[in-house]
């Protein structure tokens, strides 16, 4: 069950880098898809498969992990199976809600909040089998467990958080109302980072063939700063919320630290490894150096987003969402590819990823810095445009240029992905197929086996 997460994240991807294409079309063909599917749908839509793109893959590969290359006995693999059926039916009835105007939660989450039910019932299946099994079977835990643990636990209890607008005491008071939405959201990141940046950590001990790497002070110091930052990096959202400035600038700060400390493991485990590591591992080392870069050019653009006066007049605009694209496509997606990589090789023995993926690679981190570029300068021009007074009209001819640049870079990231992601799926697909056609000859044997005894 744990490819069937990796295959459903993969297709996940391809729906919401798909939906991004669409929304794209809206800036220059404002009536686009408005009968069918306007853009209100579209968005949340957008979010949801790209978010379940990060979870699904960046679980399904903790899974995979524990029980196929560490070899140990998952404490209850019926959980797990009913995990994964659970998601397979909210990944079917969040799609359709949204198709049918069914919504009614909050930004990022918007479908009806009764599906986080389920949701939250599958993490706490997913936390009983992790800790269960790690605990009873592994001692002295490297960093990535640890990381694994606290983002499993974090992840319920924020997801929970999410949800309190349906109190009546929070819904009534819209300060508290708002602060405790955006702090549920930043939270709800750093425990999706803490699984994504523990699954890097377990690559590079891997590829480097030893546990040092996540044993040191430094990145346990690294896990004590990720931990703070998913506790207080939130703050930083609520800059126009009336909260004490000390708390936001504390937040930027944890969080700037923690990433810093990430680049500066990822370069001395670059610089240790061997050029015979390198080969082995080439498609995984390549994607994990490039979440590195993606990593400093996020540090470079939060460290500006962090003066007051450039916040309040980016807060909104395009500049915010270059940042969270930097983060998710350039940071997130970037260890996820390294991961799916690294299991592919796995199962079959070797590198088994084309040169054609390397080149797909390379378009992936071009567009996206195009992409991204594009982004800053469609914000910048807001930014002039809001001092300026001017119509909205005057806003989008100004930007038409940009809108073309925009559009065409997110075109070719979406085929880039398309590039990368369809091949994983053509590698992972057969081995699925295999893994239920072994489990039903089990079945056939061992049924087989009491008749005879019978």
């Amino acid at each position: 069950f744990s490819l069937i997460f990796l295959l459903v994240g993969l297709l996940a991807l391809l729906g919401g880098a798909l939906i991004g294409v669409l929304i794209s079309m809206v800036y220059i063909l404002p009536d686009f898809l408005t009968d069918f599917l306007p853009f209100n749908q579209l968005r949340p839509m957008h979010t949801t498969f790209v978010v379940s793109w990060i979870i699904m893959t960046a679980v399904g590969g903790i899974y995979f992990y524990i029980t196929k290359v560490e070899n140990l006995k998952l404490h209850a693999p019926n959980l797990g199976v009913i995990h994964i059926i659970l998601y397979l039916i909210i990944a079917i009835l969040i799609p359709f809600a949204y198709i049918n105007q069914n919504m009614g939660g909050r930004e990022y989450l918007e479908f009806s909040p009764y599906l986080i039910l389920p949701i939250l019932l599958g993490w706490f299946l997913f936390g009983i089998n992790y800790f269960k099994t790690m605990l009873s079977q592994v001692k002295n835990w490297p960093a990535y467990y640890w990381m694994w643990g606290i983002g499993i636990v974090f992840m319920i209890f924020h997801m929970t958080e999410s949800n309190f607008w349906m109190f009546k005491a929070v819904r009534e008071d819209y300060i508290r109302d708002t602060t405790i939405q955006w702090k549920s959201y930043g939270s709800f990141v750093g425990s999706w980072n803490m699984l994504v940046y523990g699954t890097a950590l377990y690559l590079m001990s891997k590829i480097k063939n030893t546990t040092n790497v996540a044993r040191g002070r430094k990145t346990f110091f690294f896990v004590f700063l990720g931990l703070t930052n998913l506790m207080f990096g939130w703050a930083h959202h609520t800059y126009t919320l009336p909260t004490p400035g000390w708390v936001r600038y504390f937040a930027y700060g944890i969080s700037m630290t923690e990433w810093i400390i990430f680049i500066n493991i990822i370069w001395d485990w670059s610089k240790s490894l061997s050029k015979s590591d390198k080969r082995k591992h080439s498609m995984t080392y390549k994607f994990i150096l490039a979440s590195d870069i993606w990593v400093f050019i996020n540090l470079v653009m939060a460290l500006l987003m962090s003066i007051p006066t450039l916040n309040f007049f980016s807060h909104g605009t395009h500049i915010t969402v270059a940042h969270s694209m930097g983060t998710t496509i350039g940071i997130n997606t970037c260890i996820l590819f390294a991961s799916l990589s690294f299991i592919i090789s796995w199962l079959n023995g070797k590198e088994v990823l084309t040169r054609f993926t390397t080149k797909a690679f390379y378009l992936f981190n071009g567009s996206l810095l195009a992409f991204f570029t594009a982004l800053i300068i469609m914000g910048v021009n807001k930014m002039i445009w809001q001092e300026s007074g001017g119509t909205y009209s005057e806003l989008h001819e100004s930007s038409h240029g940009l809108y073309l640049v925009f559009i065409i870079s997110g075109i070719a990231l979406f085929l880039s992905i398309a590039f990368i992601a369809v091949p994983m799926l053509k590698k992972l697909v057969p081995y699925v197929y295999r893994a239920f056609l072994s489990a039903k000859l089990a079945d056939d044997l061992e049924r087989v086996e009491q008749e005879q005894i019978e």
